[in-house]
């Protein structure tokens, strides 16, 4: 897997393709250019993926392709080979042109079509909104062979007759359910007037419903599919939950329980609002957690600059909205939270396809209300998948404690580890919710013997051991305070 590939479930992924549709083994098989090979084998590939050995031969051809396939499966590098293969270098016009829904993809498909084109002097300029529009003039002017960018700076930069089109052999959308919806579509046509009637157009994603294909068919003429299976989408190699919160307001505690699974490697949350990321982000950090944040209401310099430190691993955990969920690449991500469920069918897959890139192990949680059941089992089954409720001990293995006696002053709460050094009590009349025990070991007494006066006292089976009261537990939904003790001698 040097190519970050997981080759077993590429062999396995059914396509159903046009007749026309080959297979080419091996890259020297689609007959590129020798510096493209070199730059395809110096970037870490070492044989096609399965959606790559079928469409780039066929897009190097001039076919209009529609290319779909799971997520971390090769789709941006199909593409950006095809057009690295049909442009002329010597020319210094451009002569393919990229659209994608976010600035950061767009900019992220830059260094890809760049990497891949090591070789070849290939002039790429990511244009996109947020950033200076001189320097966008200024490296227009100059030419560039491949433009990749968002729509509407795109369209901006044609109108004002800096970016010149009469060249232009080739044009991708990528992630193109999402470009061909009602907030990008006139945008996408604008653009498309501009193009020469004879220009090629690839469609790409990881989903495309019946209704984005057949909205293909008013600027492609007669395309090559190349379509993965619905059933196969949901990402083998992801484990995917889903936790009861039955309030909303459950949800933030719930959070803190997770962080520390959290901050094992690198997590992103998910909401469905801008605002609803700045909430969570200020009680995370009110809560004295670790969080960075973004949305596209955030200046283009922020939102870089949050990019470079997660992907550096600066930061480990990331709130942000669905502008993270569409074909970003951070490679150390393997837990996604959906903190709200997404609000079509679509963004789930794209979601949670940010953990378990490229085959790695990943991990999705769902955070459900009782009116988020029905939009979960809609995704179960438009995908043909199963998600299962996560298990109280921490993705151990399940165990539902047995509910506790209130009537009795005194009663007993299990603990459950989930790593060697941290305890969690957990109290479950039905829903869980937890409260987090700091600076107790695996080792000591599983059972805590639990006062129901406000002090909650705490008392355990090992003598003269020193531990920090807890900072908070939840109760019958309703959060209590624990008195607040530097030290407890316990025994």
């Amino acid at each position: 897997m040097a190519d970050g590939i997981d080759r077993r479930a590429d062999d396995r992924m059914e396509f159903n393709t046009s007749k026309e549709v080959t297979v080419a083994p091996t890259f020297e098989d689609m007959h590129l250019k020798e510096s493209l090979l070199r730059g395809i084998y110096a970037y870490g590939y070492e044989s096609p993926s399965a959606v790559q050995s079928r469409a780039i031969v066929q897009i190097c051809k001039g076919r209009d392709t529609i290319a779909q396939a799971q997520s971390g499966t090769g789709k941006t590098a199909t593409f950006s080979i095809s057009i690295l293969q049909v442009i002329d270098t010597v020319v210094r016009e451009s002569q393919a042109l990229v659209l994608s829904p976010t600035r950061e993809l767009a900019t992220q498909i830059q260094s890809v079509i760049m990497a891949l084109g090591d070789y070849m002097n290939v002039q790429c300029h990511a244009c996109i909104g947020g950033t200076n529009i001189g320097e966008d003039i200024r490296k227009l002017d100059y030419g560039q062979h491949v433009v990749s960018g968002t729509p509407g700076r795109v369209a901006d930069m044609i109108r004002r007759r800096h970016l010149r089109t009469r060249h232009i052999k080739m044009l991708v959308l990528d992630e193109a359910d999402e470009l061909l919806n009602r907030g990008f579509r006139e945008q996408i046509y604008d653009v498309y007037r501009y193009l020469p009637p004879a220009t090629q157009v690839v469609v790409v994603s990881a989903t495309l419903p019946y209704d984005v294909l057949d909205m293909t068919t008013k600027f492609m003429t007669d395309p090559v599919r190349v379509l993965v299976k619905r059933d196969e989408l949901t990402l083998e190699g992801i484990k995917q939950y889903f936790i009861a919160v039955e309030k909303e307001e459950w949800k933030f505690d719930t959070l803190c329980d997770l962080y520390d699974t959290l901050t094992i490697t690198q997590a992103v949350i998910f909401c469905n609002t801008r605002r609803k990321v700045d909430w969570l982000t200020d009680k995370m950090r009110e809560a004295n957690f670790t969080v960075s944040s973004m949305h596209g209401e955030m200046p283009q310099k922020e939102r870089d600059s949050i990019m470079q430190d997660f992907r550096q691993g600066n930061s480990r955990v990331l709130i942000s909205t669905d502008v993270w969920a569409r074909g970003i690449d951070v490679q150390q991500v393997s837990l996604v939270i959906n903190y709200d469920l997404p609000t079509n069918r679509e963004n789930y897959i794209h979601r949670i396809g940010r953990s378990g890139r490229f085959g790695r192990k990943g991990v999705a949680i769902n955070f459900v209300t009782s009116d988020d059941v029905r939009i979960l089992r809609d995704i179960e089954l438009y995908y043909s998948t199963q998600i299962d409720e996560m298990p109280m001990n921490g993705m151990l293995t399940p165990s539902i404690p047995p509910k506790p006696d209130i009537t009795n002053p005194f009663f007993q709460l299990p603990i459950f580890c989930h790593k060697q050094s941290v305890l969690y009590l957990a109290y479950r009349p039905k829903y869980p919710k937890r409260g987090r025990l700091h600076h107790l070991m695996a080792s000591d007494s599983r059972i805590l013997t639990v006062s129901l006066p406000r002090s909650l006292p705490i008392q355990m089976n090992k003598v003269n051991e020193r531990a920090k009261t807890p900072y908070w537990c939840t109760m019958k939904g309703r959060k209590i305070a624990w008195r607040k003790w530097e030290n407890y001698q316990i025994g």
